[in-house]
């Protein structure tokens, strides 16, 4: 039986006359009427949704679509609308923090990192047995990650500007004590030690603030991918979800040998995945999304961001077979390759449209479509 995954998505509210982030999640929270989760996040100007767990990748995209159309009426109905995109592509007025205790202790405790901190990723949570394995698949699965991003990277404009990369969210999130890539752990009692010193250092000021790029879950009995931009076309979000579980499953099955805590690598021609390593493979798969070389997940090489994917996509076919899920993720790349990436087409429609006013436009066109 397949794992269960579940998606959380953060999606943004804009003005829908001007295109720019406005903050009435409150008000929108307070509209929802659907069933479909919706909750607050750190700014007023962001709303997050999320799926419940689920089997099958229907059921998923079925619950992605619920949940996109719950934050799109919420958001209606407090003057806004809500548009699945990474970063604000066009300036707007200082980010308001949500006013509640946590946030505002996150403002009051990190400054300035926390008040340019208004990004919207999605995060995929896969089912796990015990926090044995989950400490496993956490370690296992760093190597593949930049893929991953490289696939859901939709964030090249930030505040009216091009920042030629694919995913400036990344290095946005990035800034925070304790983002990115982590050395492999090892076991419990070890992530159990990194993640307790890091709170008493002041790192993070509870377990919800270790934004590891993948992590065990506080709340669930799952492993948390977060590396993902909220992607704009929900095929993609259901892509990077599916890919997300087979990897997870190929880890935990011990088709992936997990490399010690010294980063040795495990057999010929493979990388000792160094964290300093893996932050650069990040790097590399923000800058250029599908349209640049990737590192490759196993020999370290440069190679074609389809070369790169091919790779993963080969490593987790049983794991795609036993779901069920083979084809639509082998169709859902062709498709997003041909596309060139979500990057690829805001850029398009800029020159087509001439100004960034018409990027916000079409991805909000593109958000409201995706719920089906």
């Amino acid at each position: 039986m397949a794992r269960t995954v579940g998606v959380e998505e953060e999606l943004l509210l804009v003005d829908p006359g001007t295109g720019r982030p406005t903050p009435v999640s409150r008000d929108a929270v307070r509209a929802n009427q659907r069933a479909a989760e919706v909750d607050h996040e750190l700014f007023l100007q962001q709303i997050e949704t999320s799926t419940e767990p689920c089997r099958d990748a229907e059921t998923l995209l079925t619950g992605i679509r619920a949940g996109r159309r719950a934050v799109g009426e919420a958001a209606a109905a407090a003057g806004a609308r809500a548009v699945a995109v990474p970063v604000p592509v066009l300036p707007g007025d200082d980010q308001v923090v949500t006013p509640e205790d946590r946030y505002l202790g996150i403002r009051r405790e990190y400054g300035e990192l926390a008040r340019q901190a208004l990004v919207c990723a999605m995060h995929v949570h896969v089912e796990v047995g015990d926090e044995d394995e989950a400490v496993a698949v956490v370690d296992g699965i760093r190597p593949w990650l930049p893929v991953l991003l490289a696939l859901s990277a939709n964030s090249p404009f930030w505040q009216g500007r091009d920042t030629r990369h694919a995913s400036w969210r990344s290095h946005v999130w990035g800034r925070w004590p304790t983002a990115g890539p982590r050395e492999p752990f090892g076991d419990i009692a070890t992530y159990r030690a990194v993640t307790e010193r890091l709170t008493g250092w002041g790192a993070s000021l509870d377990p919800g603030m270790l934004y590891f790029d993948v992590r065990l879950s506080p709340r669930y009995p799952t492993v948390e991918v977060r590396v993902a931009d909220v992607c704009t076309d929900v095929e993609d979000a259901l892509l990077v979800a599916l890919l997300a579980r087979a990897l997870v499953e190929t880890v935990a099955s011990g088709a992936v040998e997990t490399p010690g805590a010294a980063g040795v690598p495990e057999g010929p021609g493979e990388v000792a995945w160094r964290t300093d390593l893996l932050r650069a493979a990040g790097w590399r798969a923000s800058r250029f999304g599908l349209a640049g070389d990737l590192v490759h997940p196993v020999h370290g090489g440069l190679v074609p961001a389809r070369t790169a994917v091919e790779a993963t996509l080969r490593l987790v076919r049983p794991a795609l077979e036993e779901a069920g899920d083979l084809e639509r993720v082998t169709g859902s790349f062709e498709r997003l390759m041909a596309v060139g990436g979500g990057a690829t087409r805001q850029r398009r429609v800029r020159e087509t449209t001439g100004d960034l006013a018409g990027v916000v436009a079409d991805l909000a066109r593109r958000t409201e479509e995706s719920w089906g």
